[in-house]
């Protein structure tokens, strides 16, 4: 296996790493109630998927 010859100057590892990084996961807003939630996922605050109930969730 090759070897390299001389190391990575910290700017260019840095360079490198710039887009390592994690980015926020994406957030729908829910047409029923409003709360955040993924997308194509059923709403854990109303339980609603696509205009029907999926879930019953209990109310706090």
């Amino acid at each position: 296996m090759p070897n390299p010859k001389r190391r990575h100057s910290k700017r260019r590892t840095s360079q490198r790493r710039a887009h390592d990084h994690i980015a926020a996961p994406a957030m729908a807003e829910c047409p029923k109630c409003g709360e955040k939630k993924a997308p194509h996922r059923v709403c854990p605050h109303c339980g609603v998927y696509k205009g029907r109930e999926v879930i019953e969730v209990a109310e706090q």
